[in-house]
């Protein structure tokens, strides 16, 4: 059966959420999406199961030479992930890309967060959500910072990837969740009819609607 594209993230989120449907009552549920394109997916799996949503800051860090290549990444918390096999770099050099990437999540995240802490990750079943899994790095960058945490349980989960990142990002996480994964995969956008960049303005919105919905379910 051939696989056809979403219609936007919306319907996206909206898949993956009866495939995370299992998660309703797990431990200390928390929805945390990759900005910018995880946002609206997650939005749709945190409305349809209950859960508070946050946002998840992943930085690549590139080769102080090359920027384009990436040797690691640095993510919510301060926490640094470096690629294996990226080759030698200067410790000096190395600092001075990892402090400039680490002002700019810090201010990412006052743009997203305010003065809100990132949640207390541990003991929790954390779902990490983003639009799509291509090569994974993001993605694994994340889930090796929030397992240093120390959750119960942690998953990642995307509406559409490449199966044989899907089948990599098992050994990073308790599980991985995609409904679909076409062959070939070529990218994400391919799978989405709508795949317009979603706008800090969208993701600062779809935030404030999820935190209003969790304070309203609460007794």
């Amino acid at each position: 059966m051939a696989v056809l594209p979403y219609k936007d993230r919306s319907e996206a989120g909206q898949v993956l959420a009866r495939e995370l449907e299992r998660y309703r009552h797990a431990p200390g549920l928390l929805m945390l999406a990759l900005p910018r394109g995880g946002v609206p997916v997650a939005y749709e799996v945190t409305h349809a199961l209950g859960a508070p949503l946050e946002v998840f800051l992943v930085r690549k860090i590139g080769h102080p030479d090359h920027p384009e290549f990436a040797v690691g990444a640095v993510a919510s918390g301060g926490t640094r992930v470096m690629n294996p096999g990226s080759g030698r770099v200067a410790p000096g050099a190395l600092d001075a890309v990892v402090r400039s990437e680490l002002q700019e999540l810090e201010r990412r995240e006052r743009a997203y967060r305010g003065d809100r802490p990132l949640p207390e990750l541990g003991g929790r079943t954390v779902i990490v959500v983003d639009d799509g899994l291509a090569t994974g790095a993001t993605m694994r960058a994340a889930a090796e910072a929030i397992r240093a945490q120390g959750p119960q349980e942690l998953v990642l989960a995307a509406p559409v990837g490449a199966r044989e990142t899907c089948e990599a990002l098992r050994a990073c996480a308790d599980a991985v969740v995609c409904p679909r994964m076409p062959e070939p995969f070529h990218a994400v956008g391919a799978w989405y009819e709508d795949f317009r960049q979603v706008q800090d303005e969208e993701v600062l919105a779809l935030l404030e609607r999820a935190l209003q919905q969790t304070a309203g379910a609460q007794p």
